[in-house]
């Protein structure tokens, strides 16, 4: 079926406010570090000011230890949306503030008892890209737009290994959503930079993003993933050998991202994933008037016809993952909840509402792969609604 137009539909810049609030609601939160020299190297957010990150330090056995985490927000995919997008901290460090740390980022030991104590990261998410295009264009204004999420990466990274990553012992890269598909993109490069005494592993969370129809047929998806490739020209990152046998925009998603990827490597996703289901399985528009609005903003509003619907979603997902099963050192946490992004929350990281799969709540079993404590951590949930763990308090 032909492709949709990949205009950001309503809930796109839902989401962008959503997490926004998110971030914004910490008065004595982690404050900002802005990058160091970020006009002389390029690498700029959309409005050509400096990118940021905040840091909080690792003490006692976690001082060599660091995690990073690529915060996510969808992507600006036309000149219209990345012009809107320089308007918000998701383009422009002049509206970033100061970030509460949460979930698998806090420092709560009774909370977060794996990770406390380590070098903690949030990178700022601020090219609309998953930090991989290196271009600019004319925005409408005539100003111009600065597409260079790649270089922001290197040089973010770059300054953190100045200030004590070079050193460390242990290492994750991590991101949720758009910054999960981050770090499929940024996985090998950041294995590479360490010796191979160094731990370092990487953990997508929620960026599995499917190439699937939508309800109307269309690949919405592939739309939106199709102009934020040419726009701000993501080739550098993608698999060499993708790119010789199939278009860039294939290459963007993870089902061939996977394929190259040589860093251990655990997927932390739901089968159900709330925004893949409200954004490119039922987005607005694609079905007649609200059939469907109830049920794709709470899946126990859904019918047994809508369920199988979603069933077909789950299935494309497991079968596109089937690659990694085989995957030595590869770890897997696929519930069927109905959620988006589940590392950075408290309610679904270590709660009594966090959802249990194999025994395990989702920061056991990423301690357990991480450490290895376990033998293998590769679970996928049976269909929903078969998880009584899975709860309606989870963020969606």
């Amino acid at each position: 079926m032909a492709a949709t137009s990949g205009k950001l539909r309503p809930p796109f810049r839902l989401l962008l406010l959503l997490l926004a609030a998110a971030v914004a609601r910490s008065v004595d939160g982690v404050e900002l570090t802005l990058l160091t020299g970020a006009r002389e190297k390029g690498a700029v957010c959309l409005d050509g000011s400096p990118p940021g990150y905040h840091l909080q330090r690792g003490f006692g056995s976690g001082e060599h230890s660091w995690f990073i985490h690529l915060q996510g927000g969808a992507w600006c995919n036309t000149i219209e949306d990345c012009s809107k997008r320089k308007m918000s901290a998701y383009g422009s460090s002049k509206f970033m503030r100061a970030v509460e740390f949460n979930g698998i980022l806090s420092n709560d030991q009774q909370l977060n008892s794996d990770f406390y104590n380590w070098n903690r990261v949030f990178i700022r998410y601020c090219d609309g890209a998953s930090f991989s295009g290196d271009g600019e264009a004319q925005d409408q204004d005539g100003s111009t737009l600065h597409f260079r999420g790649l270089r922001i990466w290197e040089a973010v990274i770059n300054e953190l290994m100045g200030k004590g990553l070079a050193t460390a012992k242990q290492a994750i890269l991590s991101g949720c959503s758009a910054g999960g598909l981050a770090a499929l993109l940024h996985c090998n490069d950041f294995y590479a930079r360490f010796s191979k005494e160094v731990s370092a592993k990487c953990l997508p969370d929620a960026g599995f993003f499917l190439d699937i129809e939508d309800l109307s047929g269309e690949r919405h998806m592939w739309s939106v993933f199709n102009g934020t490739v040419h726009l701000q020209n993501v080739t550098q990152v993608l698999s060499k050998d993708c790119l010789a046998k199939k278009d860039p925009t294939e290459c963007f998603f993870p089902a061939e991202l996977v394929k190259s990827i040589t860093a251990p490597t655990l997927i932390l996703n739901s089968a159900y994933d709330s925004w893949q289901i409200q954004n490119a399985l039922a987005p607005d528009g694609s079905f007649p008037g609200q059939s469907w609005s109830s049920c794709k903003t709470d899946i126990r509003n859904c019918s047994s016809t809508q369920i199988q619907v979603f069933n077909g979603f789950r299935n494309k997902f497991v079968d596109d993952i089937e690659v990694v099963k085989d995957k030595k050192d590869w770890g897997l946490f696929i519930d069927s909840c109905f959620t988006h992004c589940q590392t950075p929350f408290d309610i679904s990281w270590n709660s009594q509402a966090s959802p249990v799969l194999g025994n395990k709540i989702v920061a056991e079993a990423i301690g357990d792969w991480y450490f290895e404590r376990s033998y293998e951590v590769k679970e996928i949930d049976c269909e929903y609604p078969c998880n009584p763990t899975c709860s309606s308090q989870l963020p969606k």
